[in-house]
C-alpha cells in the first residue's frame, strides 16, 4: 500500500513538473486593435496552437469579437471567413503577407524577418515600402507592439 503510494506520489510530480515546462497555449491579455473598420481596446485572450490561433475580445466583461486564424483563412465573429489575404485587403492592407496577423499574436517576426533587429528581451523590425506602408513592430518582455503609420493601424497585445 505504502509503494503504492509512493509510485502515485511521484508519478503525479513528474506529470506536473513535464507539464510546467510547456509552452504557454493560452495568455490573458491587453489588446488594442485600431484599423479603420475596428476600434478595440480591452482585455481579450490569446489561445495558440501550432495550427491556429484563436482571439477572444471583450468589452467591459462582455464577449465582443472573436477571431480564429488557422492555415488557409481568417474567421471573425462579426464576419464570414475569408481567406488571409482577403482579410488583409479588407480589414488591414493588401500589401501585407498572409501571416502578419497570425505572427502578431503569436510573437513571431513578420514579412520573413525582414529587418530584424534582436534584442536581449526580444526583437524589433521596421519595415517601409513608399507609400504601401510604414511599420514598426516590437516584441519586448511580454508586449508586442505592431504600428503602420501610413495605413494608420495599431495592434498592441500585453500579456497580463
Amino acid at each position: 500500500m505504502m509503494i503504492k503510494h509512493i509510485g502515485l506520489t511521484v508519478g503525479s510530480m513528474l506529470l506536473f513538473m513535464a507539464c510546467t515546462g510547456q509552452p504557454k497555449q493560452e495568455e490573458s491579455a491587453f489588446i488594442v486593435f485600431k484599423t479603420a473598420s475596428i476600434k478595440y481596446a480591452d482585455m481579450g485572450f490569446i489561445k495558440k496552437s501550432p495550427s491556429k490561433v484563436e482571439v477572444e475580445m471583450y468589452a467591459a466583461g462582455q464577449p465582443l469579437v472573436s477571431i480564429e486564424i488557422n492555415g488557409m483563412n481568417v474567421c471573425m465573429s462579426t464576419l464570414k471567413c475569408m481567406e488571409k489575404h482577403d482579410f488583409n485587403t479588407k480589414m488591414l492592407n493588401g500589401s501585407y503577407p498572409d501571416t502578419l496577423l497570425e505572427n502578431i499574436f503569436k510573437s513571431k517576426p513578420i514579412f520573413n524577418s525582414k529587418n530584424l533587429e534582436k534584442k536581449s528581451d526580444g526583437f524589433t523590425q521596421k519595415i517601409q515600402k513608399k507609400d504601401k506602408y510604414d511599420i514598426t513592430y516590437t516584441v519586448v518582455s511580454g508586449e508586442r507592439k505592431f504600428r503602420d503609420r501610413i495605413n494608420k493601424i495599431l495592434i498592441k497585445v500585453r500579456e497580463q
